[in-house]
């Protein structure tokens, strides 16, 4: 699934990204940030699955070459089980579906090594966020209170069928912005951010 978008490409997160994740995990999750040690540990287990959305950049000879990494995702995959750990979208990369693409990929990712049901928290005061998940399937399980450090709570939500969840979103098609972000901080709704 990993391929080229609207100006950025997904493909599989390796070490040498961890730099700039980790300058994008604390400008995205300042109050929650990971260190860098966790990313790296996230990034050597067997069982997750961790993918970066990079700047698409012309060249002028007319080619095309890689730019900068503007947003990650995270899959914990053990089958039948599967947990979106993170996703992450540069602010200034808001608004392009480059998060919704994420969420297709990990899901994917999750179908095809026999994930039959992937879970997530969502901060409870993130609505637009919790309608993106559930235009993807997920349905609210439960509730884990105060979650989140500044005591918000955690909505815990499950996909039960990762792969129907991709076709009755048309795999992520582009166009259709990604709604995360927080609700009070004035954008337009088509931020993108999540930590799990």
């Amino acid at each position: 699934m990993a391929g080229v978008n609207a100006g950025y490409r997904i493909r599989p997160m390796t070490e040498f990204d961890v730099p700039a994740v980790m300058d994008l995990e604390r400008a995205v999750f300042p109050d929650d940030a990971w260190t860098e040690g966790m990313v790296r540990s996230e990034l050597a287990e067997p069982s997750r699955h961790y993918f970066v959305a990079c700047r698409s950049d012309h060249r002028g000879d007319g080619g095309e070459g890689e730019g900068p990494v503007v947003a990650y995702a995270g899959l914990r995959a053990v089958p039948p089980q599967g947990d979106v750990q993170t996703i992450a979208v540069d602010r200034r990369w808001w608004g392009r579906g480059i998060g919704r693409a994420l969420l297709t990929e990990l899901l994917g990712h999750a179908y095809s090594r026999g994930v039959d049901e992937v879970f997530l928290e969502v901060r409870s005061d993130n609505p637009r966020a919790q309608e993106l998940y559930r235009r993807f399937g997920f349905t609210e399980i439960g509730v884990r209170r105060r979650y989140y450090r500044e005591g918000v709570d955690a909505l815990v939500m499950r996909c039960q069928e990762p792969a129907a969840a991709i076709a009755g979103t048309h795999g992520g098609e582009q166009g259709e912005a990604l709604e995360f972000g927080d609700a009070a901080d004035g954008d337009d709704g088509s931020g993108e951010e999540e930590k799990a």
